[in-house]
């Protein structure tokens, strides 16, 4: 098993969360996650693709008062729902974490924080979170209702199959459904479905890229991840998810009439893509922990192709 010293871990001293906070609020904000922010990058980012393309359908002015609170909204419910994501998944996962060295200093792994306090912090993000989704239309919280199930059951997934990536990619974009039925009020539309396909397949690549961090420790641990199917096969998966993602998407984009602008961008991104695979080494972890936040950039890119798209 590699040593903590040479590989990313997951809680960093020295960073904002040490600088900042009291020494009793630590240990919860690394529970949530707060000092590595991607994960709820990614979590938003089908958020505000999905707000955009219905902005582009229904005519609606892009940054008038009401889109700009469905997105801050989203932004704020994120933030929410991905701590109260990773703590069910370290209350799941905390003796798996303790086997692993990119893991075992996590909160509850560590023993710093306790079950019983964890599910409470559940309880109470939970309760937040229905409160900023109660600011939606009704259909946008019938969507959202949905996906619970699949929140709660992806920490057990890595347990019995080699592609937990599914069901994370299936649960991570359900924002891609949200957008259309908080601008419209009606149910998602076929561009909402193909941007959440594409989703998909975006999702199943960086999570594999990401999951090449922890081969030898899940080994050892005794879970499973698509990075320990794919092995040396990674590179032509990436290529094939990736190629399908822009696919889906720009489908997505000419379903909503967006403008040649659009495909513009959507090829900026088909670059992204590419210098990641291009460069991906899956021996090495911190190559492969910078292309997985390199996901954020992708996110912008993919936010302003849809907003130029608006325009011409």
């Amino acid at each position: 098993m590699e040593s903590a010293t040479s590989r990313p871990a997951d809680a960093i001293p020295g960073g904002w969360v040490d600088r900042w906070l009291p020494g009793p609020l630590r240990p919860w904000a690394r529970l949530m996650r707060l000092d590595r922010p991607v994960g709820a990058w990614l979590l938003l980012w089908p958020c505000w693709w999905s707000t955009m393309l219905a902005v582009t359908d229904t005519g609606a002015r892009p940054w008038s008062p009401d889109i700009l609170l469905i997105l801050l909204a989203f932004a704020a419910g994120a933030l929410v729902m991905r701590g109260a994501g990773c703590t069910i998944n370290d209350i799941w996962d905390r003796k798996i974490d303790a086997m692993v060295a990119r893991t075992a200093g996590r909160p509850i792994a560590s023993g710093a924080i306790g079950v019983p306090a964890a599910v409470a912090l559940v309880i109470v993000l939970g309760l937040v979170g229905l409160a900023i989704l109660a600011s939606f239309t009704p259909r946008t919280i019938i969507v959202a209702v949905l996906s619970l199930p699949l929140v709660v059951l992806y920490p057990l997934a890595k347990r019995v199959t080699y592609w937990p990536q599914v069901v994370l990619g299936t649960v991570f974009n359900w924002g891609a459904l949200l957008g259309w039925p908080a601008v419209t009020g009606q149910y998602p539309g076929w561009p909402a479905f193909l941007l959440y396909l594409g989703c998909f397949c975006w999702t199943l690549g960086y999570d594999t890229i990401y999951a090449h961090m922890d081969r030898a420790d899940d080994v050892t641990a005794g879970v499973k991840s698509s990075a320990l199917a794919l092995g040396a096969r990674t590179r032509p998966f990436l290529w094939t998810v990736y190629g399908a993602a822009l696919i889906f998407w720009a489908a997505a984009g000419l379903l909503c009439e967006l403008g040649p602008m659009f495909l513009a961008g959507l090829a900026l991104a088909g670059a992204h893509f590419v210098w990641q695979i291009v460069r991906l080494d899956i021996d090495d972890p911190a190559i492969c922990l910078r292309l997985f936040r390199s996901n954020i950039r992708f996110g912008w890119i993919i936010f302003a192709a849809i907003i130029a798209g608006q325009l011409g």
